[in-house]
């Protein structure tokens, strides 16, 4: 297929999104393990927010916060994924104005709200090791209510500016896309006026929510382990850390993987383009694909609960 060029006198009513614009014959055979693990991922998470919701022995906090967690993935990978998917086997470059700002948001404010879910989950686990009589009065169905609001309040409102800050931009020329997704920084190279801020925001508002986020979940894992060691008994000191050990391994996946992309994007000049955007990619996808699948394996109630519903299918 012959792109479009890249300039053109009119103002830019549409985008084209090009992935791996060096390796596209590879398209076809990396979009079957990309739809296998979409699969995968909608098929894990949709299991588990049935399970929760249909067991009654699930709906405690910490499971609700779980579901909260699935369903950010969920909404993550069908934000990103089927368009990917559409471009590998259908060709289906072009996004429009409004699809690409709204996609930009939902990338930018909902990673943020995974991150700060975790915090929240963090602290849930904190409480109900070093405060285990006082868990149940702390941790209430009205205080994850209001958590949830929090989460999608707080980085909602101040991951808004960043999508804003792009459409207002200029775009006079240039309308393709080398990226697979609508990234901001990808986006706004293509402006004609000086995205400056925009980038500045960004990192700005990126480090902060994510940075504070990291901060309190470090803090409270100190607090645990420092609670754990001052335990006399075995038997109680590894079933406390147990009950950390699926939510620790799921924070590992997640800041891992977001650390690769960082330092990846740091050293642009040093790796391949095509690395950068399957990055991106997987970003948005193996984490969702491995948390419900970490908590169903590692959590005995979700085994459970999971066995009762499949009985209950046959």
């Amino acid at each position: 297929m012959a792109l479009p060029s890249n300039y053109s006198t009119a103002s830019v009513s549409e985008f084209l999104l090009i992935c791996f614009p060096n390796y596209q014959s590879w398209q076809h055979w990396l979009s079957l393990p990309l739809s296998l693990l979409f699969l995968l991922a909608m098929g894990a998470n949709a299991t588990l927010l049935i399970t929760i919701w249909l067991e009654a022995s699930l709906h405690e906090p910490m499971y609700y916060l779980l579901s909260l967690l699935s369903l950010l993935d969920i909404v993550l990978c069908l934000t990103v994924i089927p368009k990917v998917l559409a471009i590998f086997w259908f060709d289906f470059r072009s996004i429009s104005f409004s699809a690409c700002f709204l996609q930009m948001f939902i990338m930018n404010s909902f990673l943020p709200m995974e991150s700060c879910t975790f915090m929240i989950m963090a602290y849930d686990r904190y409480v109900a090791i070093c405060h285990p009589l006082r868990y149940r009065s702390i941790i209430t169905d009205q205080f994850v209510a209001k958590a949830s609001v929090f989460i999608f309040t707080r980085n909602a409102l101040l991951t808004a500016p960043i999508p804003i800050l792009t459409a207002r931009l200029h775009y006079c020329g240039k309308n393709v896309i080398e990226n697979c997704i609508c990234a901001n920084l990808s986006v706004s190279r293509l402006s004609c006026d000086n995205f400056t801020l925009n980038r500045i925001y960004q990192f700005v508002a990126g480090w902060t929510l994510l940075g504070s986020d990291f901060i309190l979940i470090f803090l409270s894992y100190t607090f645990i382990l420092r609670a754990v060691l001052r335990f006399k008994a075995e038997a109680a000191a590894v079933k406390a850390l147990s009950t950390c050990g699926s939510h620790f391994i799921l924070i590992l996946f997640f800041s891992t993987i977001l650390l690769v992309v960082v330092l990846t994007n740091v050293a642009r000049k040093r790796v391949p383009m095509d690395i950068l955007i399957l990055l991106n990619v997987l970003h948005h996808l193996i984490p969702p694909a491995l948390n419900p699948i970490v908590y169903g394996v590692r959590t005995k109630e979700i085994k459970q609960g999971i066995k009762k519903l499949l009985w209950r299918r046959m």
